[in-house]
């Protein structure tokens, strides 16, 4: 809700909320949500969540996206709960499987995108590259223009 000059209240249309979903919250879900939000400016409420959440961001995954300009310092894993799937609109699971809780009138994606634990930087840097053109064609749907990273 906004307050128009007048002091009145004026509905405003909530933006729309997109989960990235997967085991760790420490790769693929961290790479998604942060891409999403930098892309979007504040236009969409993007969050990540783990059915098993790790004790830290990838340190790999931190360093690919912060040769892109953006910074994973803020990023804590947090574990997937019903509620944050029930108050999104776009849950997208990138390998959390049947641990993902299901609600009615949420949109549903799966992404098939290889896991960076482990993996050498070389690999970690495709999957980084896999998951942005994922998030820019997702955006899309909701008109976000995403510009190519650097």
């Amino acid at each position: 809700m906004t307050v128009r000059k007048d002091g009145d209240h004026a509905e405003s249309p909530a933006k729309p909320v997109v989960l990235f979903a997967c085991i760790h919250n420490a790769g693929r879900s961290v790479v998604a949500r942060c891409l999403a939000e930098w892309y979007a400016k504040g236009s969409i409420t993007v969050l990540s969540a783990g059915s098993e959440p790790g004790p830290s961001v990838n340190p790999v995954v931190a360093s690919v996206l912060a040769e892109r300009g953006i910074s994973t310092d803020d990023e804590t894993p947090t574990l997937l709960s019903g509620e944050l799937v029930k108050n999104a609109d776009v849950v997208v699971t990138m390998g959390c499987g049947e641990t993902c809780p299901v609600f009615p009138g949420r949109r549903y994606l799966d992404w098939e995108v290889d896991d960076p634990a482990g993996q050498s930087r070389e690999v970690v840097e495709r999957i980084v590259d896999d998951i942005d053109e994922r998030v820019r064609r997702l955006l899309g749907e909701f008109g976000v223009t995403a510009p190519l990273l650097d």
